[in-house]
Order: structure tokens, then C-alpha cells, then sequence
């Protein structure tokens, strides 16, 4: 980010600034640098970050910055996205199927070296499209359980057990490097899920018995939101680096994690502005096709409070509102119950927070509606998760 770009202090300077046509998308570095040194200072291994959750070019230059080089991408539009960004930076394809065109101008073009891959069949494209290289580094990707995760993803990828050491074999046998990879789901609340993975890999890799020189834990990692409280997130590395050192790996075996969420959903905060109060509904500039999607969908809470432009004050007493959206779809709905003061009124705005993870990212373009402007503020209004572990830390 250019140090010519304005920082505000707060929402409430933000708004005079833009016009309330469209939200705005409300940046903290500060809170996107605490989470990235967080990993950089407490993970053993390598941090790769997961473009998916948030691929704005700040995001990108700030983490590179703070030392997170390496970007798991998905796509051809995140390759090249990054590589516009980052010339400079690693990439690795983790996304299991990918087309023969993307496998092709991901090794040629970009010089991609790392594939994922979870079947015989994606296997075979990888090889035929990279003719046989012999520099791959190739991720096999396991189908685990997704329980205790806010968000379960299982069933879409990873090889099953009983096919897992065959592929596991037959991948070594074609790999420069050969790496182990599962997701454990989004949100995982429970740091044990880890562990269990880890004993299911610890099982698959005597059963194959071949050397491994890479284990990626995945994703998942949580963060705080309205109702879902993580804790310590240090119980999360810490059972993800005890179960590493039981698995039968050698020394030089790398670990590596690829957060998306954790890394950014506190960085990035939504200014929606209230076109009108009916009743126990407010309609809003933003929704459902837009930075929303979650909180619509996955029925997500996400903390809130409201901005009102002229500082005048607001009801001490809350209402329980439902949201709906800026597009003429009644599908484009967030039920609530969203909590404001009861004399939210338009013209005012709604700061939705934590949304800098699958919330920039999720903007279509429906209805001519979804477009974010984009500020950037220094206040830190709600308590992160990696305030808590300091708090943690100076208690003892």
C-alpha cells in the first residue's frame, strides 16, 4: 500500500469523504500486520496464505511484507493477480482439480512447481500437461472429517483411506518432493481436530511407507466472531506441533499451514448505508450478492455498530432488526436478528466487522449492485483474537 494513501481515524471521518451510493470497505493494516506476525512469530513452519479469502493487492503487499511470501492460489485470475502484485512471490496450484489449460500456463507461463492433487485421473493431467517434468513438488490431498468446524467443506475433495497409500506411492514415484495436505473445514473450533488428522496421516504414511518431505495442515484456523469464541488460538499451534513431531517423518520433513480467515477477516470492516427504516427492517446498500454472502447464506454474525455521520448521539436502547439488500431479489435477505440502537434512522450507517475474509471476496456484480469503494481507517473498534493471547501472555 502506498504511504501516499489516506488513513482515517475512524468510520465516522470516513463517511464525508465518499458518497453513499455504494459500501465502503473499511481496511486496517495495523490489525492485517498483527495476525500475519502472529503466524510468522508462532507457527513452525511456513505460512502460505490462502488468496481465496481476501486477494485485494493491500492484502497481498501487506502480507509480503510482514514475511508471508508464498500464496496458495486456486486459479488463473489469483496467478495472476499475485503475480501483477508480487512479482516475486511463490505460488503454489493447492486447488486438487484444476483444468489442463491452468496446469499448463501455471508451470509455463508463471513457473509454478507445486500442484495439489487428491486422484489418479489429476495426477495424470498434471503429468501430461507438464510433460513429465521432473521438478514437480506434488501435494496429496486426504479426505478428513470436518467436525468441529463452523463451516464443513468435506466431501468435495481429498482421496479416501483405502485409496490413499496407492496414489501416495505411485505420486512419490513421479515427484521431486512429495507433501501430505488435508483441510480440517472453516472455523475449526477444536484444536484436537488437528491432532486427529495428524494420526490418520501418521497411519497412511507407514501404510505407504515412502519418505515425505512436506506436511500442510491446511486452513481452518478460527477467529473471533458473535458467538464463537476461540480462546487461545496458541492451543491451536501448539496441538498442530505436537502432533508434527509424533508423525514418522525425518528431520528435514517442512510443515506448512495456509490460513485465509485467520490472516484477514479482522483487517477489513463493511460501511453499509440505510436507504430506509421500515419497522423492524432496514434496507441497505450492501447484502446477500454482495460482501453479505455469509451472513445471508451461512446465516454468519458478525459484530456491528452504528456510524452516524453528524456524531450525533444514538438510543441507548437496542432493537433487533433484519437486513435486507440493495438488489430487487428477495433472496438478498439477512434475517438477524441484527441488534442497533431503535432510532437508526437514514442516512445512517451500519459498520459490519470482521468481514475482511470471504467478504471483498464474495462480491458479484448482480443487479448492477456489489461494488465495494475502499478506505482505509486506523481505530481498532472490537477485540481481536490476537489481542487476547497479549492479554494472555502479560497475565502470567
Amino acid at each position: 500500500m502506498s504511504d501516499e494513501v489516506t488513513v482515517f481515524s475512524s468510520p465516522w471521518d470516513v463517511l464525508p469523504s465518499f458518497p453513499s451510493n455504494r459500501p465502503i470497505a473499511c481496511g486496517r493494516r495495523h490489525l492485517l500486520e498483527k495476525a500475519a506476525f502472529w503466524f510468522t512469530d508462532n507457527f513452525k513452519g511456513k505460512t502460505l496464505y490462502a488468496v481465496k479469502a481476501n486477494p485485494s493487492p493491500w492484502v497481498l503487499e501487506t502480507l509480503y511484507a510482514c514475511g508471508i511470501t508464498h500464496f496458495d492460489v486456486a486459479s488463473e485470475n489469483e496467478i495472476e493477480t499475485v503475480k501483477a502484485v508480487l512479482p516475486n512471490a511463490e505460488m503454489s496450484y493447492m486447488h486438487p482439480i484444476k483444468s489442463r489449460y491452468d496446469i499448463r500456463r501455471a508451470y509455463n507461463d508463471f513457473g509454478i512447481r507445486t500442484f495439489a492433487l487428491d486422484c489418479e485421473a489429476e495426477l495424470n493431467k498434471i503429468l501430461d500437461e507438464t510433460q513429465n517434468a521432473t521438478d514437480l513438488t506434488l501435494m496429496v490431498r486426504i479426505a478428513v472429517s470436518n467436525q468441529g468446524a463452523e463451516l464443513p467443506i468435506d466431501g468435495k475433495f481429498g482421496v479416501e483411506l483405502n485409496d490413499a497409500a496407492a496414489l501416495i506411492k505411485n505420486v512419490r514415484n513421479v515427484s521431486q518432493r512429495l507433501g501430505l495436505c488435508f483441510h480440517p473445514g472453516s472455523q475449526c473450533m477444536d484444536p484436537l481436530a488437528w491432532s486427529a488428522h495428524c494420526e490418520t496421516l501418521s497411519r497412511l504414511i507407514r501404510d505407504a511407507n515412502v519418505p515425505i518431505d512436506i506436511i500442510d495442515v491446511g486452513g481452518g484456523f478460527p477467529v473471533d466472531y458473535p458467538g464463537k469464541d476461540v480462546g487461545d488460538i496458541n492451543a491451536f499451534t501448539a496441538a498442530i506441533h505436537d502432533a508434527f513431531d509424533k508423525l514418522p517423518v525425518s528431520q528435514e520433513t517442512e510443515l506448512w499451514c495456509e490460513p485465509g480467515r485467520a490472516l484477514v477477516a479482522e483487517s477489513t470492516s463493511i460501511l453499509t448505508h440505510v436507504d430506509l427504516v421500515r419497522k423492524n427492517t432496514l434496507y441497505i446498500n450492501d447484502g446477500a450478492f454482495g460482501t453479505l454472502y455469509d451472513a445471508a447464506h451461512c446465516h454468519w454474525s458478525y459484530p456491528t455498530r452504528l456510524i452516524r455521520a453528524d456524531r450525533a448521539p444514538t438510543s441507548d436502547r437496542l432493537k433487533a432488526f433484519s437486513l435486507f439488500g440493495p438488489t430487487c431479489d428477495s433472496a438478498d435477505h439477512i434475517p438477524g436478528p441484527i441488534f442497533l440502537p431503535e432510532d437508526v434512522k437514514e442516512g445512517d450507517a451500519i459498520e459490519i466487522g470482521t468481514l475482511g475474509a470471504y467478504g471483498i471476496a464474495m462480491q458479484s456484480r448482480f443487479n448492477g449492485f456489489g461494488e465495494c469503494q475502499e478506505a482505509f481507517v486506523a481505530d481498532t473498534p472490537w477485540t481481536s483474537t490476537y489481542d487476547k493471547v497479549n492479554q494472555t501472555l502479560l497475565s502470567i
